[in-house]
């Protein structure tokens, strides 16, 4: 009998540790959280990152430095190589317990489940909102290793943030927010123009500003307009865009530029670097830099 109780014991000790967790692709179950991370994904590695985990290993790290920066990786985190190509000899020689990816790797899960447990989620869609989609993933993340109420605190923070800022946009510009477009510079003749599925789209809603620029939902939420477009902005709107934006000098003095009423009314401001289509917690870094460019406007 005593044998029986102990072993019903350990049985139900390593039922209790096992988790069990959702992506596009069904339920994985693992024996414990997992301790050995890598991630492919720019936004997992956000979303892993901001949960407490260390990673131990990332794709492209010096690209994430540039586009995305916060948060930053850890020292000490490998760069097994590019987000669509990384090298699985090198990754295999993490022994990860977990591989994350997201949308635009699919093809990799087949090769790296020869490595270890894969999971991928689809987070940008045009089929739904991805901004809710990331904080879906960020607590389903926080479930797989034991952080939940990290998850939730950094949540909850975030919209207390918003409500922050959106306070200060109002002590700014006074009862009525001015409608706001924004865009990526591609070059001197064509730009990306975030839409209604953006995540930088979903912060402008949750600060009360509304977007000067129709844009329907579209899988990253940006979608690829004619500079001309931008003549279309009203002087009292404002137009923000993301940096970096190499060669904009150039652009900023031509004549088309010039002559939009927007850019007339000294109504463009710069975002610093934050990456548009990150995890949950990008939503906040989002809302900051969009706000400090914000503050710059006259009203």
């Amino acid at each position: 009998r005593f044998f029986v109780l102990l072993f019903a014991g350990l049985f139900c000790g390593q039922v209790l540790g096992a988790v069990t967790i959702t992506d596009a692709r069904g339920e994985h179950t693992f024996d414990s959280a997992p301790k050995r991370v890598v991630t492919l994904s720019w936004a997992m590695t956000e979303d892993v990152v901001e949960l407490g985990v260390k990673p131990v290993g990332v794709a492209d790290i010096d690209g994430y430095h540039t586009w995305v920066v916060r948060p930053s990786i850890p020292e000490g985190v490998a760069d097994i190589g590019t987000r669509d190509e990384p090298s699985i000899e090198e990754l295999a020689a993490l022994k990860p317990d977990v591989i994350i990816l997201a949308n635009g790797q699919e093809d990799l899960i087949d090769r790296l489940e020869q490595v270890a447990p894969v999971l991928y989620f689809d987070a940008f869609s045009a089929d739904h909102n991805n901004a809710t989609v990331a904080r879906r993933i960020f607590r389903k993340l926080g479930h797989l290793f034991g952080k939940e109420d990290v998850a939730e605190q950094k949540l909850a923070a975030m919209d207390t943030r918003f409500d922050t800022l959106k306070q200060q946009l109002h002590a700014h510009f006074g009862t009525d927010l001015p409608r706001v477009a924004n865009i990526r510079f591609n070059n001197n003749a064509v730009v990306f123009v975030y839409g209604e599925n953006a995540m930088s789209s979903y912060v402008l809603r949750e600060l009360g500003l509304a977007s000067a620029l129709d844009i329907p939902p579209s899988q990253w939420g940006v979608t690829q307009k004619k500079m001309v477009t931008l003549s279309t902005l009203k002087a009292d709107d404002v137009l923000l865009y993301f940096k970096p934006a190499p060669g904009v000098e150039k652009l900023f003095e031509s004549p088309l530029w010039q002559a939009m009423p927007v850019v007339k009314a000294g109504h463009v401001a710069g975002v610093e670097s934050t990456w548009s289509y990150g995890g949950a917690l990008s939503l906040r870094y989002l809302a900051e830099a969009m706000t400090d460019a914000l503050l710059t406007i006259e009203p």
